[in-house]
């Protein structure tokens, strides 16, 4: 089981060289992320000067930027390189971090930040398209280890922020905006070390035997906002992300709230969080190392969800200690939720894809943790949090439904693609043989 471990699939992990170095790559841009995570809010309000209302249209708008990088990305990447379109989101990042050390002019620092928000979920869904094409079947093994290496990066970059936020000066604060930049630019050049993925240009579909024999031309490249099956897959993701909201919003204001629990516990809802999917993150990819792996996994994501939440409403109930304990269970429980959604999310998003558009198909589906950021927070404060333990509840019954209904829709869709491709198949074989 030895040589199963992290670190020895870390030093052999699916799609060899390349995909080595591409992990190294995210571990460096997350690091990079983790500083700036920690200190962004802080550096627009205390060294920006921004209020609390310009401050929320700053993060509004960096997130409905956020939105619309993935399909962006996807599309362009049936046209253009994979890997110099990832090198290309990098770069504008560096030039936006060197941006926020120019400027001072709140709208230069809105179009600053809505590039950078841009330009990030635009290569985290280039990232996924090149894991696909380089792991193949073993994609979510790829995406377990990218998983721990990410939560190791964002861990240690929150650690250097917290160095920089101590001693608090705007040399400080500018400081970790360019080691922010410089994980970029690192990630960059590692990027431009990888080989181009198989798979890259334009994806138009090539005519079957049988449409050659009959001289038709090539069938329609689908389109995946045409296609009501694979929408509804990625409407019912959106919900499947709101662990997400719930780790870093619900249980940090709840406790602070709505329990005696001491607000030190707060930081170790993070750190629970980082040590789980370290550990863990490779053992529940077994689970959704193929499609129907998958769908079972969103249906237990559902009922895991449904037990922090229960877990969260009692915590009202009780002192300081049984608060604690009971929020510290959730954060467990959100964590597992995650692992399982992580994993089941992108396999299916890859699977209930046609072969012939999957890029395009997987920036539409990038869109989920997007939308999730940005109205996540609204939903769990403005509904979930006014209604008390009973909006808890509420919530987890309904990621449980709604869990149940994305598992068999998906199972249909998975069902229609095998009979799809088993028909095409055959009409192959009927051409060859006539």
């Amino acid at each position: 089981m030895r040589g199963n471990g992290l670190w020895a699939q870390l030093r052999r992990p699916p799609g060899g060289r390349d995909a080595r170095i591409m992990l190294l790559a995210q571990g460096v841009d997350r690091t990079g992320s983790g500083v700036w995570a920690a200190a962004s809010v802080l550096y627009f309000t205390y060294v920006c000067g921004m209020d609390a209302g310009r401050l929320g249209l700053l993060l509004g708008v960096g997130a409905v930027a956020g939105i619309v990088g993935s399909p962006l990305a996807g599309r362009a990447a049936e046209r253009l390189p994979v890997r110099g379109l990832l090198i290309g989101c990098h770069l504008l990042r560096v030039a936006t971090m060197g941006l926020l050390l120019v400027v001072d002019h709140f709208a230069a620092l809105l179009l600053s930040v809505a590039l950078t928000c841009l330009a990030e979920r635009g290569a985290k869904t280039l990232e996924m398209l090149f894991a696909t094409r380089i792991a193949g079947e073993r994609r979510a093994t790829y995406q377990a280890l990218f998983r721990s290496v990410a939560n190791g990066g964002y861990a240690v970059g929150t650690g250097f922020a917290a160095i920089g936020l101590a001693v608090g000066s705007t040399t400080a604060y500018r400081a970790l905006i360019v080691a922010n930049a410089l994980s970029y630019l690192l990630a960059a050049a590692l990027i431009r070390r990888t080989a181009e993925p198989a798979g890259r240009g334009l994806v138009a579909a090539v005519p079957s035997p049988a449409q050659e024999a009959a001289g038709g031309g090539p069938a329609a490249v689908p389109s995946p906002w045409r296609d009501r099956g694979y929408l509804l897959f990625v409407l019912l993701d959106l919900p499947m992300c709101l662990d997400d909201s719930v780790l870093n919003v619900g249980l940090p204001l709840w406790l602070i709230h709505h329990t005696g629990a001491p607000h030190a516990v707060v930081p170790a809802f993070l750190t629970v969080n980082t040590v789980l999917v370290v550990v863990l993150q490779l053992r529940v990819s077994a689970w959704a190392e193929n499609p129907r792996g998958a769908t079972t996994a969103v249906g237990w994501y559902g009922v895991t969800l449904l037990a922090s939440c229960a877990l969260i409403a009692l915590s009202t109930g009780g002192g300081p200690l049984t608060a604690s304990l009971a929020l510290l269970a959730a954060a467990a429980l959100v964590t597992l939720a995650e692992l399982m959604r992580s994993v089941s999310s992108w396999e299916l998003a890859v699977s209930l894809a046609p072969p012939r558009a999957k890029a395009s198909y997987l920036g539409v589906a990038g869109m989920s943790q997007s939308v999730q950021k940005s109205v996540g927070p609204m939903l769990l404060t403005g509904v979930v949090m006014a209604a008390g333990p009973a909006g808890w509840l509420a919530l987890g019954a309904a990621s449980t439904g709604l869990a149940a209904v994305q598992r068999r829709a998906s199972l249909r869709r998975l069902a229609a693609l095998e009979a799809s491709a088993g028909a095409a198949a055959g009409a192959s074989a009927s051409a060859v043989v006539g």
